[in-house]
């Protein structure tokens, strides 16, 4: 099949030598992509809990937070806060409501708390209204508020927004004298641009 001739010919050796090579690069190089691909898809698969988000004490925030993850509060937040894990630091102070499936409570809360497991530990200062499924308060613990077990605490937040909006809207309605004042004072500039101008 093989001559002599041709095995000592530079042309032919040359062409020979590629072809072998072609096919094995491919070979070796699905096998490194296969490999990674394998290495990637359990890290997928396996995701590490991100870590607890951390307000730190000399941080002030204004508005709302909402995250499916966990947070501790250490420093000041004027406004709601949702999350998975919430836990309340002994510098913390929280104006608003907070929801979450587990509350820990070490600081300062002014508003309403909802959540399926709470705990109060000896330093809490919970003012307002606490709904919860289960809930634990350590002696020492300052609390002024009614308490309220639910099945459910997380679902109510929509049943109980009404009431407060529904209630608040006859106060607001109520400083009706204000009302009347600034337009009796509308009605005297009125008035004495009539009478400037005739």
């Amino acid at each position: 099949m093989f001559s002599k001739s041709r095995i000592n010919e530079p042309g032919p050796k040359a062409a020979t030598t590629p072809a072998p090579a072609a096919p094995s690069a491919p070979e070796s190089t699905p096998s490194f992509l296969r490999q990674s691909s394998a290495d990637s898809a359990p890290a997928q698969s396996t995701k590490a809990k991100p870590a607890a988000s951390v307000l730190a004490s000399d941080l002030t925030i204004t508005g709302n937070i909402k995250t499916t993850g966990d947070v501790i509060v250490e420093g000041i937040v004027d406004g709601d806060i949702r999350a998975h894990l919430l836990t309340v630091g002994e510098t913390a102070t929280i104006r608003g409501e907070i929801v979450a499936d587990d509350i820990v409570i070490n600081g300062r809360v002014i508003g309403r708390v909802r959540g399926l497991k709470v705990r109060l530990t000896s330093s809490a200062q919970v003012e307002g209204d606490i709904i919860h499924k289960t809930i634990a308060i350590e002696s020492g613990a300052h609390f002024e508020g009614s308490v309220q077990r639910q099945d459910d605490p997380l679902q109510t937040n929509r049943g109980q927004s009404a009431e407060p909006r529904a209630a608040a809207a006859p106060a607001q309605s109520a400083p009706s004298p204000a009302k009347s004042e600034m337009s009796e004072t509308v009605k005297k500039a009125t008035d004495q641009r009539k009478s400037s101008g005739a």
